[in-house]
């Protein structure tokens, strides 16, 4: 598994991450261009034109490409870097796996509370289990990673709350889907980006969700 999060053996693009020089599936990574002002941005949803400079999602590598003038290197000109990147990319990430959970969640796929989760995950129906960082360890403990699935621990409770129109949530769950797929890519960003959450629990079926 890659720094990131994700699995080597998947057929993704590679891209070399410009700090570590580590060749790596671009979906462990996050993209950056060069704006028409020389601006270094942060291109989450990797669709903005212009040549990628790619670092793994690790704020630590992303905070030294912007102290130790890696970018410049990579651009071969002089760039302005945000203050704080490393911050904003991590906001920038979580707001994307909050509102991609709760696209999910609009489709009828998605369900919170500690008991509609277990018994989702008795039923087999689910292929990710979401779980509040600052939530008792206790409680999350109960539950279990979905056989052939993943688990997640990158968003706060209120995070969590805020995917499905609440104040705060500790336990959630997604059924298979397409939608479920891109929150498992944005949610392993997520997770090298916050380390404290913890490292994604995988089953043997990683290929899809």
């Amino acid at each position: 598994m890659s720094r990131g999060g994700q699995d080597k053996d998947r057929e993704d693009p590679e891209r070399r991450c410009v700090v570590s020089g580590e060749v790596q599936p671009k979906f462990g990574m996050i993209r950056f261009v060069l704006g028409p002002d020389n601006m270094i941005y942060p291109d989450l949803a990797q669709k903005l034109p212009g040549r990628g400079i790619w670092v793994t999602a690790d704020k630590e590598l992303i905070a030294k490409a912007a102290t130790k003038g890696l970018f410049a290197r990579a651009a071969k000109t002089a760039v302005t870097v945000p203050e704080g990147l490393a911050d904003l990319v991590e906001q920038g990430q979580a707001h994307r796996v909050v509102e991609l959970v709760s696209m999910v969640r609009k489709t009828g796929r998605a369900v919170i509370g500690f008991e509609k989760v277990k018994g989702w995950l008795s039923e087999g129906r689910a292929k990710v289990l979401l779980q509040a960082s600052d939530g008792s360890e206790r409680g999350k403990g109960k539950l279990w990673t979905p056989e052939g699935g993943r688990w997640f621990g990158c968003l706060t409770a209120s995070e969590l709350g805020l995917a499905f129109g609440r104040d705060h949530a500790i336990h959630g769950a997604l059924a298979k889907g397409a939608l479920t797929q891109r929150v498992i890519e944005e949610a392993a960003k997520l997770t090298g980006l916050r380390k404290q959450c913890g490292e994604i629990l995988v089953g043997k079926d990683t290929k899809t969700a």
